[in-house]
């Protein structure tokens, strides 16, 4: 079976719920604050409670918050490709959560950000994996060595962009580059719109995949709506199932976990879509980051 490997940063979520978020100067009185393992590793824990092989090849620290994410991805089953950085601890992205299930971040470097070639090169890609990438990871300075190790993928592995809110921001040249290796492209509508210029979302799968290599496929996540999927030169709206959100961090995250897992068990993009829906309306009531469905739980939604 295939295997999710990921390359992008696992970081401490320090998730805390406001009322609102102040005005600049100003002050909000929060009503709780918790830490939980998150970036990386949401992708990852939900590929593996849905039965993938998932290992992660960024870096972690050596510290309290490195320790939650090693201790993190051995209760799920997911696989560390390198040891931690002796030096330094992993960094700590602070999320604010507004009753609206609306959330803000303020992200912290660590030792996270201490990849190199050499240190990717530890997942050794296969034929049939999918590696994602995410664009947060297109900062220096974990820029150049990812795009050093992308140049030595081996054909045959399926290269995963989860864009983020910056890629539409960097260089053209670089965006370029990653595009050109890029096989899977999954993100929001807001980055479907960015990397495009786009106003109509229904327009943007199709702009997207002229942006991709041959044989591309490219999903568009609207919300509730559910997504659209785009390959071989036609787009299919599947639904979603709108649900009461209490926190949509992670949501996302969920969405592409299982969609990659349901397609390295064999099922085709249009099915695998329907269940990546279904677990994300299922984290959105649930708080916290890493808050991913079971297979087993998503089946239950659906039936």
């Amino acid at each position: 079976m295939p295997r999710v490997l990921h390359t992008a940063q696992a970081l401490v979520d320090q998730v805390v719920e406001v009322p609102a978020l102040p005005d600049r100067g100003d002050n909000v009185n929060a009503s709780s604050s918790t830490s939980y393992a998150g970036g990386a590793v949401n992708i990852l824990v939900a590929a593996a409670r849905t039965g993938a092989e998932a290992v992660h090849g960024g870096a972690h620290g050596t510290g309290p918050n490195g320790d939650l994410i090693r201790e993190t991805l051995a209760a799920e089953g997911v696989a560390l490709s390198d040891g931690p950085v002796p030096d330094q601890d992993t960094g700590v992205c602070i999320v604010l959560v507004e009753p609206t299930a609306e959330r803000t971040f303020v992200t912290t470097y660590g030792a996270e950000r201490r990849i190199t070639a050499a240190s990717l090169a530890r997942l050794d890609p296969r034929p049939g994996d999918l590696v994602c990438l995410s664009g947060y990871s297109f900062f220096e300075p974990t820029r150049d060595p990812l795009l050093a190790w992308l140049d030595t993928v081996p054909e045959g592995v399926q290269v995963v962009l989860d864009p983020g809110a910056p890629f539409a921001q960097f260089p053209a040249d670089l965006r370029r580059r990653v595009l050109a290796r890029t096989t899977v492209w999954t993100s929001n509508a807001d980055e479907a719109r960015a990397i495009t210029g786009l106003d109509a979302l229904q327009d943007t799968p199709a702009a997207i995949r002229r942006l991709l290599g041959p044989r591309s496929v490219v999903i568009v996540r609207d919300g509730e709506r559910g997504c659209t999927v785009f390959h071989h030169g036609r787009g299919t709206h599947i639904p979603g199932f709108p649900r009461r959100a209490v926190d949509t961090n992670g949501a996302g995250d969920a969405h592409t976990g299982v969609l990659l897992t349901e397609r390295a068990l064999g099922a085709d993009w249009e099915t695998a879509a329907t269940r990546a829906n279904a677990a994300a309306a299922i984290t959105v009531t649930r708080k916290g980051p890493a808050t991913a469905p079971t297979r087993a739980e998503v089946d239950e939604f659906l039936a």
